[in-house]
């Protein structure tokens, strides 16, 4: 297996184009500029609670931080950059590393002081319970 060297060469016409299209579509591809990371998350509804789980390999619980308010969830954290060796040389990586921050809207209906966050093998689990008033409710039908 051949290894080539990541190259962070001056600009040439391919590198030109290619900051062209970083610009155009305003996301960093692979020039060596720091590219935003925002981890896979997903967002379920059961009968009583709304779910999010998101994916945080190799951030620390330490380092995530959520609030709740007015129906926005904001996951916010960091992945920090593990520390090289200084003899060792990147050749390839697709790693994503530095802050990130991912917003879900819900509706208000969620019982905000029961709201639980587990994190168990790099997955962040967050359990939002729905308020009484938003759960779905039997409703019986009087005879006359």
């Amino acid at each position: 297996m051949n290894l080539i060297q990541l190259q962070r060469s001056p600009l040439n016409r391919l590198s030109s184009f290619h900051n062209e299209l970083e610009r155009f579509l305003n996301f960093p591809l692979a020039s060596g500029a720091p590219a935003p990371w925002a981890p896979a998350l997903e967002v379920c509804e059961e009968k009583d609670n709304y779910l999010v789980r998101v994916e945080l390999p190799g951030v620390n619980k330490e380092d995530v931080k959520l609030s709740l308010e007015a129906g926005t969830l904001t996951i916010s954290g960091e992945r920090k950059n593990e520390a090289k060796s200084e003899d060792a040389e990147v050749y390839h990586s697709e790693r994503f590393y530095g802050r990130f921050q991912r917003v879900v809207n819900l509706p208000e209906t969620i019982a905000a002081s029961k709201v639980k966050a587990a994190y168990k093998d790099g997955v962040l689990t967050v359990t939002l319970p729905k308020s009484e008033e938003a759960k779905p409710k039997q409703i019986d039908i009087a005879l006359n």
